[in-house]
């Protein structure tokens, strides 16, 4: 069977795409796996602000399509940019691969995120990341930017802005070199739901493909994902407003750190909750109800 496997054309989501189709095809040898690269609206926008855009899966919706006439078998997105709601008929399979999740800060000038001067001004197209600057560092100024790594990077010289924030997982993908990095803690810079993991969407009736898929999921790390992403669907998250969450499941209890403001970013509200592991499945809801009622009562 030759399968084809759905990706966006960015070197990030290449990489990606390429790290699952070696995957299984190293598993699954008897059948062959290519990729099949299709634009996005995301794509082709990225003069406009995610934030100024009137949907949800902006970088999806395409290769969904293609998923559903049958053009391709199965499709890799990085799971932070998929809506909680999936189209009728499409489903994700449980989660092979997780990268680091945290966000690091990039310097054009070699200065740690602490040592940077007033009025410093630090790149960033996120609402989630924007918030977080703003409350670690009041005295700087956040740009807007959007693009793949290169691009940003390139943005970040050819502006002059003093850094930038990204994702550690694209970094570490694209084997990124020449660059150093300093990465924020979980607790002061909450990264978004789903970062650094892989989503592998394909239709619910491919019962063949779902098994052969999910016969090689990280059942511990597809249980953490599973809770960012209820967390994110309880609070009803997207591009308009700054959410984020991350879980790390011990042998002891669950370490959970979430947050969630206003659309215009005037309020935000955080949690870092260490809870007993026999609330899975209840933390994602209370947490939810918990961040929204902390912003409702600023504002």
């Amino acid at each position: 069977m030759r399968y084809i496997i759905g990706t966006r054309g960015s070197a990030l989501a290449l990489a990606q795409s390429e790290q699952v189709r070696t995957l299984l095809q190293n598993t699954y040898p008897q059948h062959s796996f290519t990729l099949q690269i299709i634009a996005t609206k995301g794509d082709l926008q990225q003069h406009v602000a995610l934030d100024q855009m009137d949907a949800k899966g902006i970088f999806v919706k395409e290769i969904e399509e293609a998923l559903l006439a049958g053009k391709i078998h199965m499709a890799v997105h990085s799971l932070k940019d998929m809506p909680t709601q999936l189209p009728k008929g499409l489903c994700f399979t449980k989660t092979l691969l997780r990268e680091d999740a945290r966000d690091v800060f990039i310097s054009r000038t070699k200065t740690t995120f602490h040592e940077l001067g007033p009025q410093a001004k630090i790149g960033t197209g996120s609402k989630r990341r924007k918030v977080q600057l703003m409350k670690l560092r009041p005295d700087i100024s956040v740009v807007g930017i959007r693009g793949n790594v290169d691009t940003r990077l390139r943005k970040m010289e050819e502006q002059q802005l003093d850094g930038i924030v990204l994702a550690a997982a694209g970094l570490k993908r694209l084997q990124v070199q020449g660059i150093s990095y300093e990465y924020f803690p979980y607790t002061s810079m909450i990264p978004a739901c789903g970062q650094g993991a892989l989503a592998i969407e394909v239709k619910e009736q491919d019962a063949t493909l779902l098994t052969m898929i999910n016969a090689l999921a990280n059942t511990h790390i597809d249980q953490e994902i599973q809770i960012e992403r209820t967390f994110l669907q309880a609070i009803d998250g997207g591009c308009h407003t700054p959410v984020g969450a991350h879980c790390k499941i011990t042998e002891k209890e669950i370490v959970f750190d979430a947050l969630y403001g206003n659309e215009d970013c005037s309020k935000m509200c955080d949690l870092h909750w260490r809870r007993p592991l026999t609330d899975a499945e209840q933390l994602p809801f209370e947490a939810a109800k918990y961040l929204i009622k902390a912003v409702q009562s600023h504002e």
